[in-house]
C-alpha cells in the first residue's frame, strides 16, 4: 500500500533533503527510522529537494509498506525516534499511484528577512540592517507572474529538462521588524527562490531598475541576477495535491 508522509524540519543541521553519500540529510534520517521501526527496508520519495539549510513547514513523502494498523501510533513511535529537528505531522494512506513529487500541482515558499538582531530568530531570517523600497520589490515581484522562462535564476550547472515554471503569485509583506516574501508555483529550479529574492533585494535598494529586473529575466543569464540569499532564511511551506489522489 501507499503512504504519505507529512513532515517538518529545521535544516541547519541537514545538507538538504536529498541523500548524498558524504553528508547527513533528511531523506537518510527519516528513511533509517522508518526501516527500524518498521523491520523494513524503507525507501521515500520527497516531493521535492530542499538545499543544505533549507528548513520546510510541511513536506510530503510517499513509501509503500502493507497495511499498517495503528497509523497513529505509528506517528507517535517516528517522532519519539526521531532527532527533535525532524518530526511527523501525520502519515496518510493514499492511492497506490500516488505519487509525492508528481502529483503535486502547487509548491509555496517563505522567504524572511529581520531588521533587528535577535538570538532567537537568527537561525531562521536573513540580517539585513537597512530596509529596502519594498513598494518597488512587490511592483518587480508582480512581474514574474508574466514569465514562464527562468534561467537566469537557476543555478548554473542545472540538470533539468525545462526552466519554465508557473508561478502563481509572488509578493512582499511587512510584519513589524519582518519581512516576509511568499512564492507559489507549479515547480521550482534549484537556488530559483534565493537567486529571486536576492535580485530583488537589488531592486529594493535601487541596485537594480524595475526595467533591468525585466531585461535580466528575459537575458536568461544567471550572472546577471542578483546574488542568492542565505538558505536559513528560506522555508518550504506548503504543497497542493489533487483530490483525485486521495483514497
Amino acid at each position: 500500500m501507499r503512504y504519505f508522509i507529512e513532515i517538518a524540519y529545521n535544516g541547519k543541521n541537514y545538507h538538504g533533503w536529498q541523500l548524498q553519500e558524504d553528508a547527513v540529510t533528511v531523506q537518510e534520517v527519516l528513511e533509517n527510522s522508518l526501516s527500524t521501526l518498521l523491520k523494513k527496508v524503507i525507501k521515500v520519495t520527497g516531493a521535492g529537494r530542499t538545499d543544505a539549510g533549507v528548513h520546510a513547514k510541511q513536506l510530503f513523502a510517499h513509501f509503500d509498506f502493507r497495511e499498517i494498523e495503528d497509523v497513529l501510533d505509528l506517528v507517535f513511535k517516528l517522532n519519539s525516534f526521531l532527532p527533535k529537528d525532524i518530526s511527523v505531522k501525520n502519515i496518510y494512506k493514499m492511492k497506490d499511484d500516488a505519487h509525492a513529487r508528481f502529483d503535486a500541482i502547487e509548491r509555496e515558499y517563505e522567504y524572511i528577512i529581520t531588521f533587528k538582531k535577535n538570538p532567537f530568530v537568527q537561525d531562521f531570517a536573513y540580517l539585513i540592517h537597512q530596509k529596502p523600497n519594498v513598494d518597488l520589490m512587490n511592483k518587480a515581484a508582480k512581474t514574474l507572474l508574466h514569465y514562464k522562462d527562468f534561467q537566469c535564476f537557476s543555478r548554473s550547472k542545472s540538470d533539468v529538462k525545462t526552466y519554465h515554471c508557473n508561478i502563481k503569485k509572488a509578493f512582499w509583506k511587512v510584519e513589524k521588524s519582518k519581512l516576509v516574501f511568499t512564492i507559489s508555483a507549479d515547480r521550482f529550479l534549484r537556488n530559483m527562490v534565493r537567486a529571486i529574492v536576492g535580485t530583488l533585494l537589488d531592486v529594493g535598494f535601487n541596485k537594480t531598475t524595475f526595467e533591468m529586473f525585466q531585461e535580466i529575466i528575459k537575458g536568461k543569464d544567471r550572472s546577471k541576477a542578483g546574488a542568492s540569499v542565505p538558505a536559513h532564511g528560506l522555508f518550504l511551506t506548503k504543497i497542493k495535491y489533487p483530490e483525485m489522489v486521495k483514497i
